[in-house]
């Protein structure tokens, strides 16, 4: 692939992509942590999914006004925190506000980098970078949560969310700070 600007983003969200998926199935066992049951998890979970679709809804309205590039390191930037704040918190309410914003923080990022991507596929193989794309981000995937236990099984969940967070500002940082070459607005 020559395409610089679908290099950094396959770097970016990459980098991006393991720091979310260091939690995946461990989501589970960090809420029951907080002494709640099968239906908090679910309930959180929903949640998370709920405000997603609402806020996606409203970027879908308003998004085309921003730069792309701004958005996707919004998106970035919000989960960063959000997965940071998970370090204090120590109650389901505060779990489900946290989870109404990194729905928001989705609703930025995703569509965000789905377009970027999408401008800047090879017109003569878009099946082939989306089926690229797709292969790297399910290794990461793969990846991340094996990581992931490790890290919660050696030193905890606190250690785990600040790695998350401290990807996903890399991921931040390295479109911020992107060659100029490269265009992704």
């Amino acid at each position: 692939m020559n395409n610089r600007a679908l290099k950094l983003l396959f770097f970016c969200n990459g980098i991006f992509v393991l720091a979310g998926s260091l939690l995946g199935p461990l989501y589970a066992v960090y809420v029951e942590k907080l002494g709640k049951g099968i239906l908090t998890i679910s309930t959180s979970w929903a949640v998370f999914l709920f405000s997603t679709t609402i806020f996606m809804f409203i970027i879908s309205r308003i998004g085309d006004g921003f730069r792309k590039d701004y958005l996707l390191m919004a998106g970035f930037l919000l989960r960063a925190a959000i997965w940071f704040s998970f370090i204090f918190i120590s109650s389901i309410p505060e779990l489900i506000f946290l989870q109404i914003l990194l729905g928001l923080g989705e609703a930025l990022g995703t569509p965000a980098f789905e377009a970027v991507f999408a401008e800047h596929l090879d017109k003569d193989k878009p099946i082939e970078e989306y089926a690229d794309w797709q292969l790297i981000q399910n290794i990461i995937m793969a990846l991340g949560v094996l990581v992931g236990g490790f890290i919660v099984n050696g030193y905890g969940f606190k250690y785990l969310f600040f790695f998350m967070s401290f990807l996903a500002v890399v991921s931040f940082f390295g479109v911020l700070f992107k060659p100029k070459r490269v265009s992704i607005e």
